[in-house]
């Protein structure tokens, strides 16, 4: 807690501070934090305790993409080499993730929950199929959805694939079965004891030791922990004062300092070592983080650290969407300053920026064209990723920024110049 007569200038002073260490234990301010290809994905997401897997290709899936800004080298084969080698698994943290292998057994509370019938994620109640569906799985090896197909000529039944995929998701959801690797990114169910190494711990764990671990995860992944964050999406009974317990205990004791933001995350929990080290330096540095990425994902966090409150608009009504169907957050050196919707065109090899969104200019700081610059690298590191030759830049906001951002892009990547708001700038020319 601040102490009595604490000014605004020492919270101003303490958030920026959290800021870094949360930005420097995810990895976005060092240029290869975790090392590069398959050790610094594995040592990536052992950092993160999790990346969240989604299927929206709009640019590249959340998953590649969470790794591709702070893996140097990293190709989306790596996630299968890891799976496969037995350092990573597949299950839930707040949604479906890559977890790291050494933390199973707290996945355990959840799947036990999930075969109980007590969490509200029900995919299928059909016992009879599903003791089928896992009888096959036993007896013919790893097996994926397309595997109860109908055979041609055969009547529906229990056989039709529908139900027997509710199956296999009700069979992983609650540990019966696990994915042990994918094809084209469908799944490829098999059972627990064939996928998991020897090595693994599959006890289940206390409800005191579980609060811990996710006290623990968020320390190690953000620098800080909170009750509201470490519960997320989790609703084991007596969980959350479990985790408020022990926050309160470690603060007692010392090990760790109680924070207050401002609304909505209120009271943090930090190690007050870090607290008291240097922090760490922003670098002349922009990222377009994933909208899915671990920093951005739980929005009270960034409204309470970064006064970015950043939503994804691709569930919402295209009525109700302020900036497009998939924004990407930018940050630039410890600050979000802005969203970009863009788009990946792979057969045209062409990355789309359909509009660059400005926001909190200030904190583009007294030189916005170096600025610019690192944001214009950054959208050609993303072009890269997803195998664009070209980038679109179609418009920005507010419109003064549009000469200086056009200017820097031109400089950092191939610009096409398709964009009507745009042609004057780039006086029509495409620069292959």
């Amino acid at each position: 807690m601040p102490p009595k007569g604490a000014t605004a200038n020492d919270s101003t002073r303490l958030r920026a501070r959290l800021r870094r260490i949360a930005l420097d234990r995810q990895g976005l301010l060092r240029r290869a934090p975790f090392g590069s290809g398959l050790p610094g994905a594995r040592h990536a997401i052992e950092r993160l305790g999790y990346v969240q897997i989604d299927t929206i290709s709009v640019i590249s899936r959340a998953h590649d993409h969470v790794l591709q800004v702070r893996v140097p080298g990293y190709t989306p084969d790596l996630l299968d080499r890891l799976q496969a080698q037995g350092s990573v698994f597949e299950y839930w943290a707040h949604a479906a993730a890559y977890l790291p292998t050494r933390d199973y057994r707290f996945a355990l509370p959840r799947m036990h929950a999930m075969r109980e019938r007590r969490e509200r994620w029900v995919r299928s109640r059909d016992e009879t199929l599903m003791a089928q569906v896992l009888d096959r799985v036993r007896l013919e090896g790893p097996l994926q959805t397309r595997d109860f197909e109908a055979p041609a000529g055969a009547s529906a039944g229990w056989w039709d694939w529908k139900p027997a995929k509710r199956a296999l998701e009700q069979l992983f959801m609650q540990g019966d079965l696990m994915v042990a690797g994918r094809a084209g990114f469908r799944k490829i169910y098999d059972l627990p004891e064939r996928v998991l190494p020897a090595w693994v711990d599959t006890r289940e764990p206390t409800l005191a030791e579980y609060a811990r671990h996710l006290i623990d995860r968020h320390l190690d992944a953000h620098g800080f922990a909170s009750v509201r964050a470490c519960t997320y999406q989790r609703r084991t009974p007596g969980l959350r004062e479990a985790v408020e317990r022990a926050l309160e205990d470690a603060f007692r004791e010392g090990v760790l300092a109680r924070l207050e933001l401002h609304a909505p995350e209120r009271h943090v929990y930090a190690d007050p070592e870090a607290l008291e080290r240097r922090a760490p330096p922003a670098l002349d540095r922009a990222r377009l983080l994933s909208p899915f990425d671990n920093v951005i994902i739980l929005r009270h966090r960034g409204q309470s650290l970064f006064d970015f409150d950043y939503q994804l608009e691709c569930y919402l009504p295209e009525s109700k969407r302020r900036f497009g169907y998939f924004c990407l957050p930018v940050l630039y050196r410890d600050r979000f300053v802005g969203r970009a919707d863009c788009k990946a065109h792979r057969r045209e090899e062409r990355l789309e920026v359909r509009r660059l969104f400005v926001e909190h200019e200030q904190w583009l700081g007294r030189d916005p064209d170096g600025a610019f610059t690192a944001i214009a690298e950054a959208i050609a590191q993303l072009a890269a990723h997803t195998g664009c030759g070209t980038v679109a830049l179609e418009d920005v906001l507010p419109r003064r920024w549009r000469i200086p951002m056009a200017a820097a892009l031109r400089a950092a990547a191939p610009l096409e110049a398709n964009g009507a708001g745009l042609a004057a700038t780039t006086h029509q020319e495409t620069i292959q």
